[in-house]
């Protein structure tokens, strides 16, 4: 285990912001921030970081707590995986306990997976510089692609070694088994039991995860063997899911945040060819078919995407599926085509830095240009042509805002020279055979005979139940004395005349009565805990519920004030009124609860013939209602007789 000393200087070191602005793009939202989930896919901003409480809160997935919480959600890790990153991060030195350091074997598979990697990257790396074979061949390569020296450690470049077990047999020689090597994908099983590695004769791109650590290898053959692949991929292992990574994010994602735009890319080569130009802000897919985790973790750090694509026509229309796929994301897509022939890589050594910097501004094009400008050069038939503009349309229709969607159809108007009526006409018919189809497939597939009618909505009034209203009112309770239980309340602590007043109350709720009764004992050895407490010593659950209660989800506006005149009260300037009515509301609502429990009694009583049973409940029913009369008469409420 990780020594407690060791955890202090973590969390006095760490700073929240930046902690989470390495895998979100945060913006200022008052004193807070706030950005798009990175655990949920939704259009409006939900998540939310306080960085004067150290919290972090996302209310679409419900998930909370402090930096390190976040870390290991985020990344899947463990807690002391977590740990060992900030450490890493913060430049804190690790002190471990006898205890840990006896079970050192006992790592989790997965911590033994990103080791290994780690040691193959290490070890193409050796071979590139190192060994004459990885000298002459694989460091050529490199340089005649105008790769530095600095490009090449920035994007730790290596070399296999030809042969069918140098790696492998220096891995099992350093201490690491076999399994574990084949659940890396770094060597092969065969049939009848042998192995031999993956790579070989290849120069070897390694592929990071967000916060730098090597997940997979991406190698490039040399040679002209027409029988082997020109790039093969490390398999998807524990650690590595190609769906959900995209190769130069871990380099390009400060850049991307500060351009607010990013390039993509289809290469290794193209990424790092654009890094020696200085545009840092790109990523690839890597070969693979754009999927939507990757489009969500662009997603993070911006929401403009450039498009590149080579100089070549063929396949240029498959891909554009990637673009409707983008647009349905909620980016904004623009698109670049390179000369006859060329591609990003080729075209920035081609003509320099500067050049190629000024061309990426000069010949990015809105995706409507860049569709209805491909399709005129095809052919001027008027039925290409409607086919071309049903396709643009098309395009415009995955688009979610519906404000967007409107400023391109005007766009397509103009640059197409037809009338807006019409392409709206034809919007709407694409739109209602989506809604229609997403309707079929969400609910059965009606006969075809079946003309589909949407039925008509239905007004229903819905009654909460008293026990929900109960667990509101809980819930104001405990909010309350996680943000002011040590605010003085008519010459006493918010906390002690809270619990004083609800001593006879039992939380119906069970998070809400578990940090209940830890204020209790607080407050009984003159300890009281506030949020962090909970942050770093509560359930899963409390650490959600208390993370939702202290995150403010809205500031009022200053313009309220300064313009209009209009002022608002702190909360924690009201803090006596708030904590009197919370009493008052919290008791109340309970009294109707048991009313409700009690009318069932009444009922039961009735049905049965129970008499002396229905007198008792009557006699009851009778007393609460009189106990609810009266703290209505407290709150202000008119309520029925």
């Amino acid at each position: 285990m990780i020594s407690r000393d060791t955890i202090e200087e973590i969390r006095n070191r760490l700073d929240i912001i930046d902690v989470i602005s390495d895998f979100v793009s945060l913006k200022k939202a008052g004193q807070n921030y706030k950005a798009l989930s990175p655990f949920a896919n939704e259009k409006t901003p939900s998540f939310f970081v306080v960085p004067s409480k150290g919290i972090f809160k996302d209310f679409s997935s419900g998930k909370g707590g402090d930096a390190i919480t976040f870390v290991m959600e985020h990344e899947k890790f463990t807690y002391t995986e977590a740990l060992r990153y900030l450490a890493k991060k913060y430049g804190v030195e690790i002190k471990e306990d006898r205890q840990s350091l006896e079970s050192k074997e006992a790592q989790t598979e997965r911590e033994s997976l990103y080791i290994l990697m780690n040691f193959a990257k290490e070890f193409y790396r050796k071979q590139l510089t190192g060994s004459e074979e990885g000298i002459s061949i694989g460091l050529s390569y490199f340089r005649e692609r105008g790769f530095n020296d600095r490009t090449i450690e920035k994007f730790e470049l290596g070399y296999a070694l030809e042969g069918w077990e140098n790696f492998s047999k220096e891995a099992v020689s350093s201490g690491y088994n076999k399994e574990l090597l084949e659940k890396t994908g770094l060597v092969v099983k065969k049939d009848d039991g042998s192995t031999y590695d993956r790579f070989r004769g290849r120069v070897i791109f390694p592929v990071h995860n967000i916060t730098g650590k090597v997940i997979a290898f991406g190698a490039r053959m040399l040679g002209k063997d027409k029988n082997q692949p020109k790039y093969i991929n490390s398999p998807e292992t524990e650690i590595y899911h190609k769906s959900d990574v995209l190769y130069g994010l871990f380099q390009g994602k400060n850049a991307i945040r500060q351009h607010d735009v990013c390039y993509l890319v289809e290469g290794y080569t193209d990424v790092i060819s654009m890094h020696q130009a200085d545009v840092q802000n790109v990523v690839a897919s890597s070969g693979t078919a754009l999927t939507e985790n990757q489009i969500k973790l662009i997603r993070r750090f911006t929401e403009n995407i450039t498009v590149l694509f080579d100089g070549d026509s063929a396949g240029i229309k498959a891909a554009l599926r990637g673009i409707d796929m983008i647009l349905r994301g909620g980016l904004n897509v623009r698109v670049l085509l390179f000369p006859d022939g060329e591609d990003p890589d080729s075209y920035s050594r081609k003509v320099g830095t500067t050049e190629f910097q000024k061309f990426l501004k000069a010949n990015t094009q809105d995706f409507v240009s860049f569709k209805a400008g491909l399709y005129a050069k095809e052919s001027s038939d008027p039925i290409k042509r409607a086919e071309s503009i049903k396709e643009i349309v098309t395009s415009i229709a995955q688009i979610p805002d519906p404000v967007k969607r409107s400023v391109y159809i005007q766009e397509t108007g103009t640059l197409l020279k037809i009338q807006e009526s019409v392409l709206l006409s034809e919007l709407n018919k694409i739109l209602i055979q989506e809604k229609r189809k997403a309707e079929k497939d969400k609910f059965r597939q009606p006969d075809e005979t079946e003309i589909p009618v949407e039925p008509l909505p239905e007004i229903a009034v819905t009654k909460v139940d008293p026990q929900t209203m109960v667990e509101r009112q809980e819930q104001e309770t405990v909010r309350l004395l996680l943000n002011y239980a040590e605010q003085t309340v008519d010459e006493q602590r918010l906390s002690d005349f809270v619990l004083h007043e609800l001593d006879d109350v039992e939380f119906l709720n069970p998070v809400y009565k578990q940090i209940l009764e830890t204020f209790k004992q607080g407050v009984a050895t003159g300890a009281v805990p506030d949020s962090h407490y909970f942050i770093h010593h509560g359930t899963e659950e409390v650490k959600n519920a208390v993370t939702s209660l202290i995150t403010p989800r809205y500031d009022t506006s200053k313009h309220w004030s300064d313009k209009y005149h209009i002022f608002f009260p702190k909360e924690k300037e009201v803090v006596n009124e708030l904590a009197y009515s919370n009493v008052l509301r919290l008791k109340f609502r309970v009294v109707q609860k048991m009313l409700a429990d009690n009318l069932l009694k009444v009922k039961q009583a009735e049905t049965s013939g129970t008499w002396d049973d229905l007198d008792a409940a009557l006699t009851t029913q009778t007393g609460l209602k009189e106990a609810e009369q009266e703290l209505a008469k407290l709150l202000g409420i008119v309520i029925s007789r």
